[in-house]
C-alpha cells in the first residue's frame, strides 16, 4: 500500500514496492555503469495543490551542485546528463554550484550541459560558487546554451490553455529577490521556485510558493553512523537540509546534488539526480493516495 508524509495540503508519495528504500521520501536507484556507479536516480510523485490539469504527471529531472572541477571530471557530467536525458523529463531544474572556484570549467560545464534535452526546457539558478568565480561569466555562459538562467525572474510554461509558473532567485547571500521573482505572479497560482539554498524556505512560505527545488547541502557528504553528516543527527538539526520536507503548505526537496566540496569524497550519501512527477490534489483524493 502506498504511504503519504502528508495529509489534503499536498504532499510526497513513500513508495513502499519492493527495491524502494525507506525514509521520509522513498526513491528507487539507478546504478550507472561509469562515474564509478556513484549516483542514483531518486523518483518522487509530487502531490501539488493548484496543480493546472494539462500539467498532471508533469515531470522535472533537477541536477545541483555539480561543482565541476578536479572533484568531478568532465565525463561524470557527461553521464549525469546521459542519464537526465533517458528520463524524457518535461523540464530539467539546476539548481546551482556548477563550478567550484576557477573559471576554467565554466565554458566546459556549458557545453555538456547544453545536450540536455526537455519538452519545456532547462531552467537554471545561481549557487554561492557561482557568484564567488562570476555570476555574470557562468549566466552568460549558460545562456549561449539556451539555458534559462532566472535571476529573479519568473517564467510562465503553457499547456493546453493552462499556466505553470516557475521562478527563480539568486543565492540567498548574494541578492535574492523573492519578491522580485514572483510579483507578477496571481497569489493564488501555483509557483515552483527553484533557489539553491534550502534556507530560503520561510521567505517561500510567506510567498505561497507551492514548491521549492533546493541544493546547496550535499545531504551532508558525509554521514558517519552514530555522529551523523555535518548537521548533526537530530531530526531538528536536518530538517530542509536533504531530501523532501515542508513548511506549511510551502514543500521543499533539497538535493543532495552531484559533485562535492572540500573533500572528493562521499559517505553513506550517495551523489543524486531526483525524478519529480507532479500530480494534483485532485488526482490524490480520486484514486484514494491522500489521508
Amino acid at each position: 500500500m502506498d504511504r503519504w508524509s502528508s495529509r489534503l495540503g499536498g504532499g510526497v508519495e513513500e513508495y513502499s514496492f519492493g527495491g524502494f528504500a525507506g525514509g521520509p521520501v522513498s526513491s528507487r536507484a539507478h546504478r550507472l555503469r561509469s562515474f564509478e556507479e556513484a549516483i542514483e536516480v531518486t523518483e518522487h510523485r509530487i502531490i501539488l495543490r493548484g496543480l493546472p490539469e494539462a500539467f498532471r504527471g508533469f515531470r522535472i529531472v533537477q541536477l545541483s551542485d555539480i561543482h565541476h572541477g578536479l572533484y568531478l571530471p568532465l565525463q561524470a557530467l557527461i553521464d549525469a546528463v546521459e542519464m537526465t536525458n533517458r528520463l524524457r523529463p518535461d523540464l530539467v531544474a539546476l539548481t546551482g554550484d556548477f563550478v567550484t572556484y576557477s573559471r576554467a570549467y565554466i565554458e566546459p560545464a556549458a557545453a555538456i550541459l547544453g545536450l540536455l534535452r526537455a519538452r519545456f526546457g532547462v531552467f537554471a539558478v545561481l549557487g554561492n560558487h557561482d557568484f564567488r568565480v562570476g555570476a555574470d561569466v557562468i549566466a552568460r555562459a549558460l545562456r549561449r546554451e539556451r539555458i534559462h538562467v532566472l535571476r529573479n525572474r519568473q517564467a510562465t510554461l503553457h499547456l493546453n490553455g493552462d499556466v505553470l509558473h516557475i521562478a527563480g532567485v539568486d543565492d540567498l547571500g548574494y541578492g535574492a529577490d523573492l519578491h522580485r521573482a514572483v510579483h507578477r505572479i496571481p497569489r493564488e497560482a501555483l509557483t515552483i521556485l527553484l533557489a539553491h539554498n534550502p534556507a530560503i524556505i520561510p521567505h517561500a512560505a510567506r510567498h505561497g510558493i507551492g514548491l521549492v527545488l533546493s541544493g546547496h547541502t550535499h545531504g551532508g557528504q558525509l554521514n558517519f553512523p552514530l555522529v551523523g553528516s555535518i548537521f548533526g543527527r537530530s531530526p531538528g538539526a536536518m530538517r530542509f537540509k536533504s531530501g523532501w520536507d515542508h513548511l506549511g503548505r510551502t514543500q521543499i526537496y533539497v538535493s543532495r546534488g552531484i559533485g562535492t566540496v572540500v573533500l572528493p569524497l562521499r559517505v553513506r550519501c550517495p551523489a543524486e539526480i531526483p525524478h519529480f512527477e507532479l500530480q494534483p490534489l485532485a488526482w490524490a483524493l480520486q484514486t484514494g493516495h491522500a489521508d
